[in-house]
């Protein structure tokens, strides 16, 4: 027995933060399944080459901002007619610690990893309720736990979880489902950026090493891949997922699984007592 409506193919996906990384393979991934995807984000040459890529429409606009996001609903909604699904993946910015973070830093944390959420979500729902559609937002394993040093990317990430359940809350009735998707570390461009800055730090040979080092003690020992992120969002936008809403989806390799205080005594177990990442 099948899933109505569970089809990905002719419905119209936005996808903020569509030029690289997890938004770029969403948007494959959708597309790949006969989906018509538009892509959002601020920078024009990643859109497009994304865009040209997988027969996708590249939109410029900064999903933070109320006029430019309104804007490139209408622009999605002129060309397409409809929109189905909104993928809420645009976010960044907020590694510092607290002392560390200072007004501007700390609210361009908010606008980057929330306030796109919020107001792309907001521009939407209008077609959204029109189409009964869906919300995925990408969060992050960030939005369960606390890193160091991570304040304004933490704080942002967590309160995408309270969006999407104020959103499932409230528009369910309506027909719109609304889920987030927690990644842990995935080969991304931002990734990649943060593992050369550790294989520098610690003195590591290379940024597969630094890879190696952060996911040591995840149960799959490895980060994961773009299209990986892209398969949980495809079915939590898809009919597959007809009777989630409101629901966490953690895609991390089993890394939330792990009880922080006994990895001591794996690595006591494993004749490993690191001094520094990566010995």
């Amino acid at each position: 027995m099948g899933f109505a409506g569970a089809d990905v193919a002719g419905k119209v996906v936005v996808v903020t933060g569509g030029g690289t990384g997890i938004g770029a393979a969403v948007a494959e991934r959708f597309a790949a399944e006969g989906a018509y995807v538009a892509v959002l984000g601020r920078r024009r040459e990643p859109l497009e080459q994304v865009a040209e890529a997988v027969g996708a429409l590249p939109v410029v606009a900064d999903a933070a901002d109320t006029a430019s996001a309104r804007a490139a609903v209408g622009t999605v909604q002129e060309h397409f007619g409809r929109i189905d699904v909104l993928v809420a993946n645009a976010g960044g910015h907020g590694f510092a610690s607290v002392l560390d973070t200072d007004d501007a830093a700390w609210e361009a944390a908010l606008r980057a990893n929330l306030t796109t959420a919020f107001t792309t979500a907001r521009e939407c729902l209008p077609a959204l309720v029109e189409a009964r559609g869906t919300i995925v937002i990408v969060s992050s394993l960030a939005g369960l736990f606390a890193g160091p040093g991570v304040a304004g990317y933490t704080v942002g990430k967590h309160a995408l979880i309270g969006l999407t359940r104020t959103l499932a809350r409230d528009y369910g009735a309506q027909g719109v489902r609304v889920n987030a998707v927690c990644p842990g570390w995935v080969r991304t461009p931002m990734a990649d950026a943060e593992m050369d800055e550790l294989a520098e730090q610690a003195g590591l040979s290379s940024r597969a090493e630094g890879y190696a080092t952060v996911t040591r003690d995840v149960p799959l020992g490895r980060a994961a891949e773009p299209a990986e992120i892209a398969s949980a969002v495809r079915f939590l936008g898809s009919g597959e997922s007809s009777y989630i809403t409101g629901a966490v989806l953690v895609v991390d390799g089993g890394a939330h699984v792990v009880d922080v205080p006994t990895i001591a005594f794996q690595h006591a177990a494993d004749g490993r007592f690191p001094t520094s990442p990566g010995r």
